[in-house]
């Protein structure tokens, strides 16, 4: 085996089409949010069949928005699952609500919806489920769930009292693309957010959005304006409408946030949406060929197709069985050691120290815990060469042997 001196684990796939679309708008007379991020906006909603989505500086921000839409606040609580990224759980914390953390199924990295169950209470506003690697979560038990729950829910706004129960959020960070039961995310829960940073599938550099199911009580137009305006400053007119002759005037309807996309990064987003079915095969082709490669290893692996779903392909996390923390971080040393760059997904939020100081202890979440010490996520990008696969899966057997696993 020739070793390949560095396979980064998720670098951008940028092509001429793209250096292309951004030259267009820096040649011309707009770069911050305008006529880009519109289309943009646009080609994402009919992607996700939805009426409208608003695009955004980050995913984060979009998540954020979305509660203070929504009115939740001090008082309320936010449940979000404890094995995920930060940006799930953050913004709960930013808009003074108190983030509820809910541990794993057993070996599942999706939420146990049992315990789902008991953590409801009268101050339980909404619900995040985390759509990782791209595998859209089942909705339908957490709808089920809140349904079951509704005389627990107390409103505190009219679009809370319109919906009158919990509300669903989808933290698809890494799900743009994927589907269920024929249905794409973004068009599932209540609302969805998504991730177009740097290592997602398709990128605008930094960048996120957020759609909504379409429902006969949301006035898609007012609240995409109240997006608008949180995004903005809480200023009533963007500097498109301000840049018409004698239309200087303005007025702030609110101390709000500055969090807009530019069209800079729209471009980037508009030339990646046209490469995407593409850039969506390449991935599945590649889970494919690992997952012939290591259907007889000691190792447990996320279902990425089925008849009732296909995932965005972002990440390929793979559980080695009976091993611990300690000789999982062994095994990342000897594949970086090959030249193959690894990861982990995710190292749960009790672990952190700034959920630590919340209060949050690992032990009370077990089942995360059991997920994360023997994951170990391998590079799966559209860049890769079926060169740069083989490599990365004879490295990994070989390291596997290495360790007497297999």
């Amino acid at each position: 085996m020739k070793k390949i001196n560095n396979i980064p684990f998720s670098p951008p796939d940028i092509g001429e089409s793209e250096i292309e679309e951004v030259v267009d708008t820096l040649k011309g007379n707009w770069i911050t949010t305008g006529p880009k991020t519109k289309k943009f906006e646009e080609e994402i909603s009919h992607i996700c069949d939805t009426n409208k989505a608003v695009c955004l500086n980050s995913a984060t921000a979009a998540l954020e928005l979305t509660l203070r839409v929504l009115g939740i606040g001090e008082g309320d609580e936010v449940i979000v699952p404890a094995y995920t990224y930060t940006a799930s759980a953050s913004p709960v914390y930013h808009v003074g609500a108190k983030i509820i953390l809910c541990d794993t199924a057993p070996n599942s990295y999706e939420m146990d919806y049992e315990k789902l169950k008991d953590l409801i209470n009268i101050r339980t506003k909404a619900i995040i489920g985390v759509d990782i690697a791209g595998i859209i979560a089942d909705y339908d038990k957490i709808f089920e769930i809140v349904e079951r729950k509704k005389s627990l829910f107390k409103p505190n706004n009219e679009i809370q009292k319109n919906f009158g129960r919990i509300i669903v959020i989808a933290d698809s960070a890494h799900g743009f693309g994927a589907k269920r039961k024929n249905h794409p995310s973004g068009s599932i829960a209540d609302f969805t957010t998504f991730s177009f940073h740097a290592v997602k599938n398709l990128t605008t550099a930094e960048g996120g959005a957020v759609t909504w199911r379409n429902r006969d009580f949301i006035d898609d137009e007012k609240l995409y304006k109240e997006y608008q305006l949180l995004s903005l400053h809480g200023q009533n007119k963007d500097a498109l409408h301000k840049n018409g002759l004698g239309n200087w005037e303005y007025d702030i309807i609110g101390l709000y946030y500055k969090c807009n996309m530019t069209d800079i990064n729209a471009s980037l987003g508009l030339a990646q949406i046209k490469r995407y079915p593409k850039l969506l095969d390449k991935r599945h082709k590649i889970i494919n060929k690992y997952n012939e490669a290591f259907k007889n290893l000691p190792v447990s692996l996320l279902n990425h197709e089925s008849e009732e779903h296909i995932s965005s392909g972002h990440l390929y996390l793979v559980r080695i069985n009976n091993i611990d923390e300690s000789l999982r971080n062994k095994i990342i040393m000897r594949m970086a050691e090959y030249g193959v760059s690894t990861n982990v997904h995710y190292k749960p939020l009790p672990m952190m120290t700034a959920y630590k100081n919340l209060g949050f202890n690992i032990k009370d979440y077990p089942n995360s815990y059991n997920q994360y010490q023997n994951e170990i996520t391998l590079p799966l990008y559209s860049k890769l060469s079926m060169k740069e696969v083989d490599y990365i899966i004879e490295t990994f057997i070989k390291v596997l042997k290495e360790f007497n696993l297999c």
